[in-house]
């Protein structure tokens, strides 16, 4: 109740601060900047419904049936063995031991046996990996331990030789091998929930499932990691009616066995790299997730999504302080998806689907309309009235509300912090998209320190990071210089210049 009461308090204040706002706020002369913020806004938002919707009709239309399905199929044929490949590295203990519990209950009520296959890289990892084995079931655990020690080159090499290890074993046709990451607890069920669902379509490759976070930090890591998650729960709902989720999270992906010991698989995987007409051969150090995505989508494989199933994840962020942690995340984040977003347009719509390649479009087209609404904004605010900014504030916040409602689809409840953090990861995150995208050989893993060495030359160094410099300043000035046209804001320094340029002169000073 006392929730509820929070969010008629909001929605009336917003009301009386809209009704405050002076006919300054509303001045005709910034209807060209509106109608461009207007049309603009009218697209994502048509988008952002159309995923909303997606997500509905898939959840509650089209994913049970398929859940029916996959049950009878499972009843009637049995499942396949389950491996789990579990990779850990610089986890600390009591993190370790609720994930391998969580796996080893798992595996222990796979229906039909599960072997798991743990590549980690420092002794005491596997002492403690062993040792929760032996407190838990004994000498004798109802699944098969595998070890497999690596050095600490990064976790390619581990999810490599994880695969090669399970490779080894000779998995049969409907056998699984589910990648669970050294931070992610998956549920008691997750086999039986989760491989069933390769017997109903031959064509599947992989799935992945809903998450949830325990968030250790700040109260604002908490606020910002549940809201990803709920925005998350929509967006992979709605891909997944297409059956082509648009990232296989290495938090906990399920694949068909056969593809995951794939000779041509597991070398992509360890050795993946693309060619950037400025930048050279980058090497793909981070985002694994990405290449074993882009693996399936290029052979023409399914990827589901199973919105039923919940994989908890334990989240520490890199910093105490968010903005830090939000810039490292992001540029992890948002460096695998455009490393992997162009080699991914070039399959083309038809082999992948029409809106399959719409959505991997947007995430390059996306990154500068996000950003229009502030340019305007403030252009409008130092060109035409101070209250544009006024106006564009409240806009904000009853945008962000409205979209911040749309996630009672998905979860229970919804903070009103959300409202800033959903603005936050707009611009903040578009403005690191921006960055990286002139920027992709940049890379680093957020717990590891791992790093490719660099074999430039002095001069090749200087280029890259020059010429990076140049093209993305180049690129903002083109994209506000569109939106200055569009907005027809140019006739403020032509037409009218002599009457306004003392108004503004005086304004500033």
């Amino acid at each position: 109740m006392l929730g509820i009461l929070k969010h008629i308090v909001f929605v009336l204040l917003l009301a009386v601060c809209a009704a405050m706002l002076p006919q300054q706020a509303f001045d005709e002369k910034a209807r060209d900047a509106a109608l461009v913020v207007g049309v603009i806004g009218l697209w994502r938002w048509s988008w952002g419904l159309l995923h909303l919707l997606r997500s509905l009709w898939f959840r509650l239309v089209r994913f049970p049936g398929m859940r029916r399905m996959a049950e009878a199929a499972a009843k009637a044929q049995g499942l396949g063995h389950a491996y789990f490949l579990i990779t850990s590295f610089r986890i600390d203990a009591p993190t370790t031991t609720k994930v391998y519990r969580g796996a080893f209950i798992a595996a222990a009520n796979a229906p039909a046996g599960a072997t798991i296959v743990c590549s980690i890289v420092e002794i005491g990892d596997e002492r403690l990996i062993r040792r929760l084995a032996e407190v838990m079931y004994g000498d004798s655990p109802p699944f098969r331990l595998e070890i497999v020690r690596i050095p600490g080159t990064g976790k390619r090499d581990a999810l490599a030789a994880g695969f090669r290890a399970i490779a080894a074993l000779n998995p049969a046709g409907d056998d699984t091998v589910s990648v669970i990451d050294g931070d992610s607890i998956v549920p008691p069920d997750l086999v039986e929930r989760c491989a069933c669902m390769f017997l109903i379509n031959p064509n599947l490759g992989a799935l992945t499932t809903d998450e949830v976070c325990t968030v250790e930090g700040a109260e604002i890591f908490k606020q910002w990691y549940s809201m990803r998650f709920a925005q998350r729960q929509i967006l992979m709902s709605s891909h997944g009616l297409a059956e082509r989720v648009l990232t296989l999270t290495g938090r906990m992906s399920m694949f068909r066995a056969r593809l995951a010991c794939d000779p041509g698989f597991i070398d992509h995987v360890q050795n993946d790299y693309i060619d950037h007409w400025r930048l050279g051969r980058i090497r793909m150090l981070t985002g694994d997730d990405k290449s074993s995505w882009f693996w399936l989508l290029k052979n023409g494989y399914n990827m589901y999504y199973v919105p039923d199933v919940q994989v908890e994840t334990i989240e520490q962020p890199p910093s105490p302080s968010f903005i830090s942690s939000a810039y490292v995340l992001m540029t992890r984040w948002f460096g695998n998806m455009l490393r992997t977003n162009a080699r991914a347009l070039n399959l083309g719509p038809i082999k992948i689907g029409a809106f399959t390649w719409w959505s991997i479009l947007d995430q390059r087209m996306s990154m500068w309309t996000s950003l229009s609404g502030i340019t305007l904004a403030l252009l409008g605010t130092a060109m035409i009235t101070p209250w544009t900014a006024a106006f564009y504030v409240l806009w904000v916040i009853v945008s962000r509300y409205i979209l911040a409602l749309t996630f009672l689809t998905v979860r229970p409840s919804i903070n009103l912090v959300y409202i800033p953090l959903l603005y936050f990861n707009q611009i903040f995150g578009s403005a690191v998209k921006v960055l990286i995208f002139f920027r992709l050989d940049r890379q680093k893993w957020t717990r590891q320190k791992t790093a490719f060495k660099r074999t430039d030359s002095q001069f090749d160094a200087a280029f890259k990071l020059w010429s990076s410099r140049l093209v993305n300043s180049v690129a903002v000035l083109v994209f506000v210089s569109v939106l200055v046209f569009l907005a027809n804001l140019g006739s403020y320094f032509t037409d009218e210049a002599p009457e306004r340029l003392p108004k503004i002169t005086d304004r500033v000073f």
